[in-house]
């Protein structure tokens, strides 16, 4: 069961990063972030309302928001800390790089995942783990490779930077909801932390953006903005979900939830013509095999 919810949250993610791709062409960053996250607020918040003034409705079911104390309060708000961090970064290097690049360098974070846990939690690798980092970072060299014929130097170019610190920052949330998901529970989790991105975000509007919203990039609204929202909400809970299952396997998770990245790889080739697709897609099944290798050590 956890199994399946993985796959239809990895097909999910794929086509949120198809939606962010298309609200990010032209448009400014910022305001594209904050609106899809109050989106995702605006879509969460009835299953808050009526946990708390019709809590018979909801009680029992997988839709339930609990209250929270203090504490875990603050646990959330460090997890929307660092998901708001990730993202940022994600959304300025989806805006300035290639889609055929980006989604498939996001899709190590399992591997990325992996050695943190073997740092912080001194877990021991198996010989398919090996492989599977080396795979994967054979891969991500192979795409720098491919992204200088592109004049995208991955020593270079801060999007790239901008790429790796997003996908780092979303291999120490993995860490972090592994967990979370031990203690706390799963819609507690989702609906606090979109609202307090949205506070953080906010405060990032008018402080950072709007001041100076004139001598950049203006932002334009796009119905497609909200299928960010739809599309995450539908991922998320379907991940949280399956991490609450008590068989379920945070390796093996987050593995399959990133082989999503078959989606907007697709995308970027067939629709929005990118160059270099077979050699890009060449590096691509080398990040899936790496992926594998992850998933074979795990089963």
């Amino acid at each position: 069961m956890w199994f399946i919810l993985g796959i239809f949250s990895a097909l999910s993610l794929g086509f949120y990063d198809i939606c962010k791709k298309k609200s990010l062409q032209g448009n400014a960053v910022i305001p594209v972030l904050f609106f899809s996250i109050l989106c995702s607020g605006i879509l969460l918040l009835p299953f808050l309302l009526v946990s708390r003034f019709w809590p018979e409705a909801l009680s029992g079911t997988m839709f339930y928001v609990p209250a929270v104390d203090f504490h875990t309060h603050v646990l959330i708000f460090f997890k929307s800390f660092l998901v708001l961090s990730s993202w940022l970064c994600a959304y300025f290097s989806m805006k300035n790089l290639p889609i055929t690049i980006v989604s498939p360098v996001n899709a190590t974070r399992p591997m990325w995942t992996l050695l943190g846990a073997v740092t912080i939690f001194h877990e021991q690798l198996s010989g398919f783990q090996w492989a599977g980092i080396a795979v994967a970072l054979l891969s991500i060299f192979m795409f720098s490779v491919v992204g200088n014929r592109e004049g995208v130097s991955f020593t270079h170019n801060k999007w790239i930077w901008c790429l790796l610190l997003a996908t780092l920052l979303g291999a120490c949330s993995g860490l972090y909801d592994k967990y979370l998901m031990r203690t706390l529970d799963r819609m507690a989790v989702q609906v606090y932390y979109i609202f307090y991105q949205i506070v953080l975000m906010a405060i990032i509007l008018m402080v950072v953006w709007y001041p100076h919203r004139k001598k950049h990039t203006p932002f334009v609204w796009r119905n497609v903005i909200v299928l960010i929202s739809v599309f995450l909400i539908v991922s998320d809970f379907l991940y949280f979900y399956a991490l609450s299952l008590p068989d379920s396997l945070i390796s093996v998770l987050s593995t399959v939830r990133r082989a999503g990245v078959i989606v907007p790889f697709a995308y970027g080739a067939l629709y929005m013509h990118e160059k270099n697709v077979g050699l890009k897609a060449l590096c691509l099944a080398g990040v899936i095999a790496g992926m594998v290798f992850l998933f074979l050590a795990a089963v």
